[in-house]
């Protein structure tokens, strides 16, 4: 097995409810689950490739929950990644070089046996989580925006996070409101619904937890 790491921030949007269901093992809101999902590595590398800097994304759809299967799911790397770079982030994102159901991408992919051919775009992608606010922004594909769930008396900002000890994807992440629009082949209609930010830290073997990242070795782009 490769071993790699990533470490970033993430902004996801799905169609359950505020506080999503899957996070605590139910059933989704609405039967089926659907999200966007935008990463920007602040640091990352796959065996001898640096992956440092770059952006990705995916989309996903289940006609059911998410352990039923069936999904389709279709990934975006940013175009100004290279031909080394393009290669071990689909890697990475499909479950490639992974410890069995170690990570997110892991199970959504082993969930999802319709891909849709992975997409080289130019990707926007901002995010703050501790003020639970973010963007993503793929040209023909699909716009995102995330921001504080809102007091329905008051307007107030309304803060609530999830912690996941023993997660797949995240150890803590902040709560907020989404709203996403995906036009190209998977298509996605969300308004006012489930909505992560995170600081995320994978590798081959899972979550990192307050550990350091891999030593890097020398990079090839």
């Amino acid at each position: 097995m490769i071993e790699w790491f990533v470490k970033g921030k993430e902004l996801a949007n799905c169609n359950c409810s505020y506080g999503c269901p899957c996070q605590f093992n139910a059933l989704p809101t609405y039967g089926n689950c659907c999200a966007a999902v935008g990463f920007e590595f602040e640091s990352g590398q796959f065996a001898e490739v640096k992956l440092d800097g770059l952006r990705a994304a995916a989309l996903y759809s289940w006609p059911g929950p998410v352990h039923k299967g069936n999904g389709t799911m279709q990934l975006v790397i940013e175009e100004k990644a290279s031909a080394k770079q393009r290669e071990a982030l689909l890697k990475i994102m499909m479950g490639e070089e992974t410890k069995d159901m170690a990570t997110m991408w892991w199970v959504f992919s082993a969930m999802s046996p319709n891909k849709l051919k992975p997409l080289s775009k130019p990707i926007d992608f901002t995010v703050d989580v501790d003020a639970r606010r973010g963007r993503l922004s793929i040209p023909g594909v699909i716009e995102t925006t995330g921001e504080p769930i809102r007091n329905p008396v008051t307007g107030a900002e309304h803060r609530a996070r999830i912690d996941l000890p023993n997660g797949f994807e995240y150890e803590l992440a902040e709560i907020g409101s989404g709203t996403t629009r995906a036009m190209g082949e998977l298509k996605l209609d969300l308004k006012d619904s489930y909505c992560q930010f995170a600081r995320i830290h994978l590798s081959h073997q899972g979550v990192v937890r307050k550990a350091s990242a891999p030593a890097q070795a020398q990079t090839v782009m």
